[in-house]
């Protein structure tokens, strides 16, 4: 499984790497040395090989930087001198500047390899390797830039696991009875929600806050303890911001600030989540019937994560708010989507869009091109 970078190019790995292993096949993560990849293979127990990975971002002059050029080209060395060792039937790639020298460099040894493409539009990485690829497995029926020819549409693999919810709570510190709601920002966490999610909900929750006391049709009557309104909120602010955001949330006792989560977990309890956009996350949204509140990334390749949660809004299972209106919006947002009825549409229409099966779609398609 050649991968790495983000959570949304390692996840579907590891949970392609699962179904693979449950099959009786050995399967290893080939990414980048020291990279995010190594310290989740680490903690899902799955042998991992590092190799060198240049990034292809562009320099001020609109040109890649030679230095990661030079990383990238002694990464595909480093990759096929594995590759000959271990002689695999064959590599995949799932995008993302890390999976890139072990695809090139199993391509120039004659290795099948087959791709993952999570975007409706080839990524720069898949661009480069597509050409010699056996098979493409896409997350959308039609994806731009790739011959129909060799796409499969196997939807976007996730950990298809849940918890039962008391368990959940537990694990996570959290209460039974207030209104859960799930901030997460990607893998690593993202700057603008850390910065502006606790200012909103404070605005909303906190006890100068928007929310009249009590709220019929805004948040349940039910729901109890926590905040003010029956609240709590787990925020997983990515490592390496959470000296900055705990210290801001100190004195809210329904706020959970916390660099890193367990996943599986917090999705099993949240009743809303506050996200980015990628494909990974709204596909674990969707397999758990969590509605969503997804501010995506501008900067993001060709704006891809607004067309993907403007997807998910027009299936009814999530409000779409601007970057650059969120510090207005996202409460008002908030507040729509706590009310009970909402809630409840917005969940079945959630699990509608869940691609149920998705590692084990991708496993027979990979099964076919071993050599």
């Amino acid at each position: 499984m050649a991968t790495g970078g983000t959570g949304g190019h390692i996840y579907p790995a590891v949970a392609t790497a699962r179904e693979l292993s449950r099959r009786g096949h050995e399967v290893l993560l080939l990414g980048q040395r020291g990279g995010m990849e190594e310290r989740v293979a680490r903690e899902q127990g799955l042998p991992f090989e590092g190799v060198d990975a240049g990034k292809l971002a562009r320099s001020g002059q609109g040109r890649p930087d030679p230095r990661e050029l030079l990383r990238a080209g002694q990464g595909v060395l480093q990759a096929r001198s594995l590759l000959n060792r271990l002689k695999p039937g064959v590599v995949v790639g799932y995008g993302g500047f890390a999976s890139l020298p072990g695809v090139l460099a199993a391509q120039s040894l004659g290795v099948p390899t087959v791709l993952h493409e999570q975007n409706a539009r080839l990524g720069l990485t898949q661009r480069l390797a597509v050409r010699k690829a056996r098979a493409v497995g896409t997350a959308y029926e039609r994806v731009i830039g790739l011959d129909a020819q060799l796409a499969t549409m196997v939807g976007m693999p996730v950990r298809e696991e849940r918890l039962p919810r008391a368990e959940a709570l537990a694990r996570l510190g959290l209460q039974e009875g207030p209104l859960t709601i799930f901030v997460m920002g990607g893998s690593q966490g993202s700057l603008f929600l850390n910065q502006t999610v606790p200012d909103v909900l404070r605005h909303v929750f906190g006890p100068e806050g928007l929310l009249p006391p009590p709220a019929p049709g805004v948040v349940d009557l039910d729901f109890k303890g926590a905040g003010r309104g029956g609240v709590q909120v787990l925020h997983s602010t990515g490592p390496r911001w959470l000296a900055e955001v705990a210290p801001g949330v100190r004195d809210l006792e329904w706020y959970e600030a916390a660099g890193f989560v367990d996943a599986v977990a917090a999705w099993s309890v949240a009743d809303l989540a506050i996200t980015r956009a990628g494909t990974s996350t709204l596909a674990e949204a969707a397999f758990h019937g969590v509605p969503l509140i997804m501010v995506p990334l501008p900067e993001s390749a060709e704006n891809h994560q607004f067309h993907n949660a403007q997807a998910v809004q027009d299936a009814g299972a999530g409000l779409v708010v601007e970057q650059k209106n969120a510090s207005e919006a996202l409460g008002r947002a908030v507040l729509e989507c706590a009310a009970a009825g909402t809630r409840a549409s917005m969940r079945e229409a959630a699990l509608g869009r869940a691609q149920t099966g998705a590692a084990g779609r991708f496993a027979d398609l990979i099964e076919r091109h071993l050599r």
